[in-house]
């Protein structure tokens, strides 16, 4: 078993585990608080992420650790992403559309990736070099050719406005064939099973990114910033496949 592919059954048991620990909570009426930005956070987000940092300290202690309720452990070129509970928004208001995400960099690049979404039973996995899957089976972005065909997935509409993308979307909602509100990780999950053509964020962090960039690369499509670069740092984020990439960067960048 290759050294990644260990790295990929543990992120997948621990993101199980964490996923689990949030069923707990959802839909009890579990209120939340809201951080300095406005957005908010719930007991199960805070031990979510106690319950993934307790578990890569325990069996790999030599690597860093990104989580966005506790912030950066630093000790070496092994990083962790993690998100508890990505849609939180979902989460306190009982819609089961939020996810556990992990992701681990190696020297720079996002090499093993997990996103399980517990209120559906739903886990998309991938390895680099090892295939994406989805509840088991291969993965892969749709054979869509033709924006004209494309299903487009967001998350709060109004945050385009909000960072400068209004005309951007204007011209993907005249382009594309059905625009729907599959939110946060949901739509770029979506995007790498085959069920939708593009995904869009106008505003992300690299906790809300970490699995992506290999979920998607190993599923054969993109993801990445809104100029065409595979990154978890470019405070936005493009799902898509290879096919319809050259004409959504078109779309976007006018």
């Amino acid at each position: 078993m290759s050294e990644l592919r260990k790295l990929l059954d543990f992120a997948i048991e621990t993101a199980f585990q964490a996923g689990q620990l949030t069923l707990a909570y959802f839909q009890t009426g579990t209120q939340a608080s809201f951080k300095a930005d406005d957005s908010p956070v719930t007991i199960a987000d805070k031990k979510a992420e106690e319950l993934i940092r307790a578990r890569i300290e325990k069996f790999y202690p030599s690597h860093s650790i990104v989580g966005e309720e506790d912030g950066e452990t630093q000790r070496g070129s092994h990083r962790w992403f993690i998100d508890p509970i990505d849609g939180t928004k979902s989460f306190m208001r009982g819609v089961p559309l939020y996810a556990v995400l992990i992701g681990l960099e190696i020297d720079g690049r996002i090499e093993v990736g997990v996103s399980y979404f517990p209120g559906l039973g739903d886990m998309v996995c991938a390895a680099s070099n090892e295939g994406c899957y989805w509840n088991g089976r291969r993965s892969f972005v749709s054979e869509t050719k033709t924006l004209d065909r494309a299903y487009f997935a967001h998350t709060d509409i109004g945050a385009f406005a909000k960072y400068s993308r209004s005309d951007a979307l204007e011209r993907i909602l005249k382009s594309t064939y059905h625009r729907v509100g599959w939110s946060d990780a949901y739509g770029h999950m979506l995007v790498a099973t085959g069920r939708v053509d593009i995904m869009i964020d106008p505003i992300m962090n690299p906790w809300d990114c970490g699995p992506f960039p290999v979920l998607l690369r190993e599923a054969g499509g993109y993801f990445g910033d809104l100029s065409g670069k595979e990154t978890i740092y470019g405070n936005e984020a493009l799902s898509t496949t290879k096919a319809l990439l050259p004409d959504v960067l078109k779309l976007i960048n006018g």
